[in-house]
């Protein structure tokens, strides 16, 4: 039994949900999440009293995990209509900046030139200080672009410099000795 399946998702006020033609629309005032339902022919799902119930058609292997991954998708839809998702990056090291101009992300992190980012259509990207914040109604947008970001330079285990997540725990290794 899928444990986050058997759970209904619950529609909050503010939010605005329909399911037609096997897409699963939330408007709310971050703003339009769309999840198509390809599993559809393994799970049924039932939007009815301001909740989506997803049940498997067959309780076989296949239809039990397309049950919570479908569950899943819609409770992320809801949520990021409704209230958003948000990553937060730190950036350290001598010299390192970030800043934003205009749907680009300037990053100065050490080499001979500034690396550009583009932000994505629906994405917001704030800098205060050494901190990008990243949000934005999808989950999956927010945090590939978090991952990109943190890409360019990875924090390294000796100093700490380079692009982390704010709760991230870098392991600090011992330099040489003598």
């Amino acid at each position: 039994m899928s444990r986050v399946g058997k759970n209904p998702v619950v529609i909050p006020e503010g939010v605005d949900a329909t399911l037609a033609n096997g897409v699963f629309t939330a408007k709310g005032k971050v703003g339009e999440q769309s999840v198509p339902l390809t599993m559809a022919h393994l799970v049924d799902v039932v939007l009815a009293d301001g909740k989506v119930t997803v049940t498997p058609k067959e309780l076989k292997k296949e239809n039990r995990q397309a049950w919570g991954t479908t569950r899943a998708l819609i409770q992320n839809a809801v949520v990021g209509a409704s209230q958003g998702f948000e990553k937060k990056l730190e950036v350290n090291g001598v010299g390192y900046r970030a800043s934003v101009s205009g749907s680009v992300l300037k990053l100065s992190l050490g080499f001979s030139h500034d690396v550009d980012h583009a932000i994505p259509e629906g994405i917001k990207v704030a800098v205060d200080g050494n901190v990008i914040s990243v949000s934005g109604p999808s989950k999956q947008l927010v945090g590939q672009v978090a991952s990109e970001v943190r890409a360019y330079r990875p924090p390294e285990p000796y100093k700490g410099k380079g692009v982390k997540y704010v709760d991230e725990y870098i392991f600090r290794k011992e330099g040489k000795k003598k």
